[in-house]
């Protein structure tokens, strides 16, 4: 009887850390679902500029972050219920979210390496595209201009040197309604080294925390199994 008190504590105080676990999974899944929007509607704009863009890895955050949102509501029941088959399962499904975060951690690592090689052409391209153009890269880099304080690709004078040659936009105004031919008035910084700087913090920090986030379904994985074992253990313990 003595053995069987304790098997039954042992399974309240699993079923107890395995439900903080799984409201914690649940917040994560909240978290990377936010990142992954945060990505697509701000990082969009700046990531766009470089001709290795691509618009995936922020649809594989916001397909991560729902996926484990779906399955930490499915992991309640399975703690609640106490069935092992379900919680083995369980166990199972945390095992692949773990290698999916991991892999898109890893995978956004190297996605910023190649981002940041094709912005030097991309800044160019719409420079010389910035009067007609049609794929809103214009405002894009109205956009870049105006909030990074910065000019043209690698210096205000880029705009110059183009050909043919096109005139300072207004977007690299220090002041509202400046002169652009007097360079006191305007940024004279070029856009490239701060874009960089700006999108290897940001994507830094988002690789950094989806690599981070990724072992942490291991500990529900153990705690899944665990508490399927302390449950047949006791299952047993009432048949002896």
């Amino acid at each position: 009887m003595g053995k069987h008190l304790q098997t039954v504590a042992a399974m309240a105080c699993m079923k107890s850390l395995l439900m903080v676990f799984n409201f914690i999974f649940w917040i994560s899944g909240i978290a990377i679902l936010a990142i992954g929007i945060w990505m697509e509607v701000e990082l969009y704009k700046y990531m766009e500029m470089s001709t290795e863009f691509s618009g995936t890895a922020p649809y594989v955050l916001i397909g991560i972050g729902s996926l484990i949102i779906f399955i930490g509501s499915f992991a309640c029941c399975c703690t609640v219920k106490g069935q092992p088959v379900l919680l083995y399962v369980y166990g199972a499904f945390l095992a692949i979210v773990f290698v999916m975060e991991l892999g898109a951690g890893v995978s956004i690592f190297a996605y910023r390496t190649k981002l940041t090689e094709g912005f030097d052409k991309g800044l160019t391209q719409a420079m010389i595209n910035y009067r007609n153009d049609t794929a809103h890269l214009a405002t894009d880099f109205d956009l870049i201009q105006g909030t990074l304080h910065c000019c043209g690709n690698h210096k205000s004078s880029d705009w110059l040197d183009l050909n043919p040659r096109q005139p300072i936009p207004a977007s690299c105004c220090i002041k509202e309604n400046c002169n652009t031919e007097k360079e006191n008035e305007i940024y004279t910084q070029g856009c490239y080294d701060k874009v960089i700087e700006f999108l290897d913090a940001n994507i830094g920090i988002v690789a950094g925390a989806a690599v981070g986030i990724a072992f942490f379904p291991l500990i529900g994985v153990v705690l899944s199994c665990c508490l399927a074992s302390v449950i047949n253990k006791a299952k047993y313990e009432q048949m002896a």
